[in-house]
């Protein structure tokens, strides 16, 4: 996958979602970035992850290529409570198959939107892990997750496929 693939799994749940959100479990980047070109200069972006190196990469990375969008960084655990702002919508790419327990995480972060924010979900379309993508979720596995965690309106944006597990597709649901 390379940036203009990044884009394409965000682009519809972005667009016309407000200017504030969040990259949880962002890692050196590459969705980071997708959202910042999605964003534009309006963008202001809370990029947070447990790995302050990666953030550090990150925000090289991006301030090379989009120097004048907002990005706060945070070191943190999305799985804990964190300090953020009202946010408009929020970008978990690749980051919720790291947790085997996902309703009680996905109601805290459902807790960071406002009222209609959009949660855009990047993940293997698949149901059975490997050591590196321990518990991904098919779409149909994450459409009853969300309504299970309180999202609603869920709807598959775009796929790509993968070397690793098939496909990689984007959705997006509402809070």
């Amino acid at each position: 996958m390379d940036h203009r693939d990044h884009v394409r799994l965000l682009r519809d749940g972005v667009q016309g979602g407000g200017t504030t959100w969040a990259d949880l479990g962002s890692g050196e980047g590459a969705f980071t970035l997708a959202l910042a070109d999605l964003l534009g200069l309006t963008g202001s972006i809370h990029t947070v992850d447990r790995d302050a190196r990666a953030l550090q990469i990150q925000l090289r990375a991006l301030g090379d290529a989009f120097p004048r969008v907002s990005v706060m960084p945070l070191i943190g655990d999305f799985t804990k409570p964190l300090e953020l702002p009202p946010l408009d919508g929020i970008v978990m790419a690749n980051s919720l198959h790291f947790q085997r327990e996902k309703v009680a995480v996905l109601r805290l972060v459902g807790g960071y939107l406002r009222t209609g924010g959009r949660l855009v979900l990047v993940e293997y379309d698949t149901d059975h892990g490997n050591p590196w993508v321990p518990f991904p979720l098919s779409f149909r596995s994450w459409a009853r997750l969300a309504a299970e965690a309180g999202f609603r309106e869920t709807q598959r944006l775009a796929s790509v496929p993968s070397r690793f597990l098939g496909s990689i597709y984007s959705a997006r649901s509402l809070q």
